[in-house]
């Protein structure tokens, strides 16, 4: 398969699974926005197809009257590509229909397989990069497709939730073993996409960095050592939370992760094949970075197994999952099709399980350049490196990322206080 072949495989299976992604959905389901940092279904269909015209073919000179009247609805937070809707009243734009989108969608699919098949040798490598970017960019909102419906649903009535999925696969283990530490030599380490291979501009420079001895938890904290901090007062007590932290509890009211619910005595969680008991066993999922550092805090006061118990940083991740030999062949990611995490099993060889797929894991990293970083050029500039502020790293990938989208250099970044994420926690200490 050459160059142009491969363009094409690739650009049409990622553009036809955001549209079998579609498929469960009713029409009303694609225009809610429950809260401003969920988009409607609808807006993410429009804007992916915006991104490609945006940078492929406007620049290419394959624009349409629809692309200019479109422009401003369907532009994210890109300054240079022009003026854009606020992102909190997507939700509230009955036009285009859901009927216009897909219409707008198969134009700008239509121009691009033309583009790829009739560019020159230079224009296509040129396309390589875009259209790997594209790619790598409508998986990031397949991604946060699945949490974002997930958040939609929920905000029905309890007895008027839909299920997104018909059935969801439960993995029922035998109980675990407790959780315990496993230790990491520190030294001189290498940092970044090692691996080689096309990756995102904050992935790089690689670079060597300093790593003292550490150890990280050999699995994901679960939904039952959770329940033990909730239990001991975990929302309730501030001495486990940051400050900012503590406001978010006071201010949200937060009492239990994101879709828990106390029914006659039981936590049930909603999930995206409706509602059932919490699992134990599972992965907690749905906290955010002051849930994760309240509960390290509370656990190293608690267990003395667990003295200065911490979130690592996300070198200490980086190294443990290459040491770990983490595998995305054996992870629990989108292609699995459970949509929610799983148990814990033992991995051949691997010293820690769980490093990739199930739940994103919060770090302590906030979200900054690596040394020598440079930014994607042209508009492409406002990608990653203009949010490295106020954010905190996640690593791992989850439940909910396709398999070939994470590798063990990737940098996902949320704001602390997000929780709608399918995100987790993992315990470290020096």
């Amino acid at each position: 398969m050459d160059r142009r072949e491969k363009l094409l495989a690739m650009f049409g299976k990622v553009r036809q699974a955001s549209l079998d992604m579609c498929a469960p959905l009713s029409p009303e389901d694609y225009q809610v926005q429950p809260v401003e940092e969920v988009s409607p279904p609808k807006w993410n269909l429009g804007h992916t197809s915006w991104f490609f015209w945006r940078f492929i073919l406007c620049p290419q000179g394959l624009s349409s009257p629809l692309d200019d009247s479109y422009a401003y609805l369907l532009n994210s937070y890109y300054h240079r590509a022009g003026p854009r809707n606020l992102r909190g009243r997507r939700g509230l734009i009955t036009r285009p229909t859901i009927d216009q989108i897909y219409q707008y969608r198969k134009s700008v699919d239509d121009r691009m397989e033309r583009l790829i098949t009739t560019a020159g040798e230079e224009t296509l490598e040129e396309l390589d990069f875009l259209i790997t970017v594209g790619k790598n960019h409508e998986q990031q909102h397949q991604e946060l497709f699945r949490t974002e419906i997930k958040n939609i649903y929920y905000a029905n009535e309890p007895s008027l939730r839909p299920a997104y999925l018909s059935q969801c696969k439960h993995v029922l283990p035998a109980e675990a073993a407790n959780t315990r530490f496993v230790g990491f030599q520190g030294g001189d380490f290498e940092f970044g996409n090692t691996e080689g291979g096309w990756c995102w501009d904050n992935e790089l420079s690689t670079h060597k960095a300093f790593l003292g001895d550490f150890a990280l938890t050999d699995r994901l904290i679960t939904n039952g050592e959770f329940l033990d901090f909730m239990g001991d007062g975990g929302y309730s007590n501030p001495i486990f939370w940051l400050s900012d932290g503590w406001f978010e509890v006071k201010r949200q009211l937060w009492k239990a992760p994101l879709y828990w619910e106390r029914l006659d005595g039981k936590w049930w969680v909603f999930t995206l094949s409706g509602m059932r008991k919490v699992d134990l066993e599972e992965p907690v999922c749905h906290v955010s970075f002051y849930e994760a550092f309240a509960f390290a805090n509370w656990k190293s006061r608690v267990d003395s197994d667990f003295r200065g118990a911490r979130l690592p940083t996300e070198r200490e991740w980086e190294h443990a999952a290459r040491v770990s030999r983490a595998e995305t062949l054996s992870a629990n990611f989108a292609e699995e099709g459970r949509l929610h995490p799983a148990p814990a099993v033992p991995e051949k060889g691997a010293l820690s399980a769980q490093m990739l797929g199930d739940v994103w894991e919060w770090t302590s990293s906030h979200y900054e350049p690596y040394p020598g970083f440079q930014e994607f050029p042209g508009d492409l500039s406002e990608y990653n490196g203009k949010f490295m502020n106020n954010q905190r790293v996640l690593r791992g990938g989850s439940c909910s990322t396709p398999r070939d989208h994470i590798r063990l250099s990737y940098r996902n970044f949320w704001p602390p206080a997000t929780r709608f994420q399918f995100s987790g926690i993992r315990l470290a200490k020096d």
